[in-house]
């Protein structure tokens, strides 16, 4: 956690950030939806599938995901924290949506696309992709096209949800710079050091996202105490998004076209059927909930931790909500995928 960076990495980082800038760019003269992220993102794969050693050193990352946590977390308060009663329907909902989504991508790429069984468990899975690579090592399966298939959905929802919200008609433009009094330096700096060290107690104890998640435990209770008025620096917050959508699109640095070309398809399968099945799975649990679907398929959508709790504080979604479905999420695949590997190493 936080470990400083060798020069040549800070220098490809910089470098990569720089390409991001232009594809915000980009994404705001295209109008894209969340064009900070989206427009990063995009710019970046292209150029990364072209050849472009492009990155973001995990330095730079955990400062982003560090005042990330903490902007979110400043978008919490007293209603937000009462909804916490009604979401155990929605934690069961999402449980069940994982395992349909599982057995149904896992029969989609074997039937379809011909991927042996245990592959088609580990690109079938949506998230955890640490995890899932640490297994596909272990077992010796094709790693490359479980990870292509993997970077391919992670992109294809960075995408599509903002796209879906823009659909429903919220209005992305003014969530980017969130409105308020600008919080000082003094109050910046204690819940930096506060967030510190709740990240290393979270890591210790294996939390997903150990910085963002103790940014944002950190920052919800600093601003429902009124301990810490006011909201980050809009600066910070657009600077950190161009950071994600860059480190988004950097994930295919090490992709050839050929390859792309050829595992593509199987990402893009999963991507349309997990977002068919949250949409399917977000409407009775917001009608339920009493909140705008926008905000419960942004919770269940199965893409990216960090990333998808992004997105939600764009939209104004309940951040203690979206970030208590993805962790939810995760581990239930952390019991989910190795049993279903398991089963599938069997039958081979």
């Amino acid at each position: 956690m936080l470990t400083p960076p060798t020069l040549p990495a800070l220098w490809n980082s910089v470098w990569s950030l720089g390409i991001g800038v232009a594809g915000a760019a980009l994404g705001y003269l295209l109008h894209l939806p969340l064009y900070m992220l989206t427009g990063p993102a995009i710019l970046v794969s292209i150029l990364s599938v072209f050849g472009l050693r492009l990155g973001i050193t995990p330095f730079l990352r955990d400062i982003a995901f560090l005042f990330i946590g903490i902007g979110i977390g400043s978008g919490v308060n007293a209603e937000a924290a009462a909804a916490m009663l009604r979401w155990p329907l929605a934690f069961l909902a999402l449980a069940v949506m994982l395992v349909l989504a599982m057995v149904l991508s896992r029969l989609m790429l074997s039937r379809l696309l011909g991927y042996d069984r245990l592959s088609a468990v580990l690109a079938s899975a949506p998230g955890h992709l640490s995890f899932v690579i640490a297994l596909g090592e272990t077992y010796g399966v094709n790693l490359t096209r479980v990870t292509v298939a993997q970077s391919v959905r992670v992109l294809l929802l960075t995408l599509t949800v903002p796209a879906l919200a823009a659909m429903m008609g919220l209005d992305m433009s003014q969530a980017m710079t969130p409105m308020g009094e600008v919080l000082g330096v003094g109050y910046v700096a204690v819940l930096v050091v506060l967030s510190l060290a709740t990240g290393w107690v979270l890591e210790r104890l294996r939390v997903p996202a150990p910085l963002l998640i103790g940014a944002m435990l950190v920052s919800s209770v600093a601003h429902l105490s009124d301990l810490a008025p006011g909201v980050l620096e809009p600066k910070i917050t657009m600077a950190c998004l161009i950071l994600m959508g860059t480190l988004i699109g950097s994930r295919f640095s090490d992709t050839s076209g050929k390859q792309l070309i050829s595992f593509a398809g199987g990402g893009v399968m999963i991507t349309v059927l997990t977002t068919l099945l949250a949409v399917a799975f977000s409407v009775p649990v917001a009608m339920f909930l009493d909140m705008p679907l926008a905000h419960v398929l942004v919770a269940f959508a199965p893409g990216g931790l960090e990333t998808m709790i992004v997105i939600g504080a764009v939209l104004g979604a309940n951040p203690g909500f979206v970030a208590a479905c993805h962790v939810g999420r995760l581990l239930v695949l952390s019991i989910l995928i190795p049993i279903m590997a398991t089963r599938a190493r069997g039958k081979e």
